[in-house]
């Protein structure tokens, strides 16, 4: 719980790991062209890159999704 807690990590880890390679296009941005476009000839490693990719974005989203609709303490 203390990764969902460290909000700073996951968007380094976001404009890191989640945009890497970013010459010529963000990798993460030609592999969901890719799948919007139909997968096709997607192979398994290619899926593995993309939830490689974009685990820091879910994260992020996470942590964005508790902080709005976190419950009040008091």
């Amino acid at each position: 719980m203390a990764l969902i807690k460290n909000w700073k990590l996951i968007v380094l880890l976001c404009l890191s790991l989640g945009l890497a390679p970013f010459t010529p296009e963000p990798h993460i941005v030609g592999k969901l062209r890719w799948i919007i476009g139909g997968a096709k000839d997607m192979q398994l490693m290619d899926w593995f890159d993309t939830l490689l990719h974009g685990f820091p974005f879910v994260l992020l989203i996470l942590i964005i999704f508790l902080k709005i609709f976190k419950k009040n303490d008091a």
